[in-house]
């Protein structure tokens, strides 16, 4: 197997060595509003933690991502539709949907599989929303995000192709990150994902919990039933149910994991022990079931 090859392949996917000096420069500029406005949005200590979880997700997204890039070229292979789909400009659009509606049962899995989450709850740890947090992406994630996408080599279309576009929808939900932007107009709110939208997401009030997991297009989470408004009278509060209020990488990194291997231990039935690797993050055998959707029910407010 020609190991080179494939990097030199996926090497071509260039959209994240331009991003990233953007996003940085669009958070000094963020951080300099706040500062001229007066706005609390940047914490110094969270903001070094949140740059952290972005250098070490780098990381260990390299070989995962290698891998997948290598079965989504074999995968291709045996696609009936690889002579149809040849980067038409009509195949780039199709693929767009097709893309973005992965990412949103991957992201949405990642908030409704606690092993996921465990994965996943980096990216929420912060007590903040701006463009810092953006960059604090989830570590375990990397390892189970492209399994999601398997399907669409098989649709035709290549490995690389299908790259480009994942790096695509990740640009654009950089700048749904920020407390600065209000509501757009509505036509906009209506279809694409929007900072009021992913604001509502990253709240930990229990009207917003496990909502609004679009990557551009909010229309699935409409679809899907996992929509939520923000509210001007329930203004989103930012991060867990439970603070971690840690500022150790490795424990922001890890947290979750430990927490789940304790609830394994402790549980006596092996069908619990399962219960707590596969079941929504706040699911007990022996307490009160802190998952989302009890306690939107309980509350007597679905969304």
């Amino acid at each position: 197997m020609n190991w080179e090859y494939y990097i030199a392949e996926l090497s071509k996917d260039e959209l994240g060595k331009i991003a990233l000096p953007i996003f940085i420069i669009a958070l000094l500029i963020e951080v300099f509003v706040a500062r001229r406005s007066q706005k609390q949005l940047y914490n110094g200590k969270d903001t070094l933690v949140s740059l952290s979880m972005l250098i070490i997700a780098a990381f260990v997204e390299f070989l995962p991502k290698l891998l997948a890039f290598t079965v989504f070229m074999y995968l291709h292979e045996y696609s009936p539709l690889q002579e149809v789909i040849q980067r038409q400009w009509w195949a780039w659009i199709l693929l767009f949907f097709l893309d973005d509606f992965s990412y949103y049962w991957f992201h949405r899995m990642n908030h409704e599989v606690r092993l996921f989450w465990a994965g996943h709850v980096v990216h929420h740890s912060s007590e903040y929303l701006n463009f810092g947090t953006a960059l604090r992406q989830g570590v375990g994630e990397r390892l189970h995000k492209f399994l999601f996408w398997l399907w669409l080599p098989l649709l035709g279309f290549d490995a690389l192709m299908i790259f480009v576009m994942i790096s695509i929808n990740l640009f654009y939900q950089f700048w749904v990150h920020t407390e600065l932007v209000n509501k757009l107009p509505n036509w906009f709110e209506a279809i694409f994902n929007t900072p009021s939208h992913h604001r509502v997401h990253h709240a930990s009030n229990i009207r917003y919990l496990d909502c609004n997991h679009a990557g551009v297009l909010i229309i699935w989470d409409k679809w899907f039933g996992t929509f939520s408004a923000e509210q001007n009278a329930d203004k989103p509060v930012y991060g867990l149910t439970k603070n971690i209020d840690s500022f150790n990488p490795a424990y922001v990194a890890t947290h979750e994991y430990w927490s789940i291997w304790k609830d394994i231990r402790r549980a006596k039935k092996w069908s619990d022990k399962l219960k707590y690797i596969f079941y929504a993050p706040g699911w007990s055998h022996d307490g009160v079931d802190q998952r989302a959707k009890t306690l939107r029910k309980k509350s007597n407010n679905p969304f």
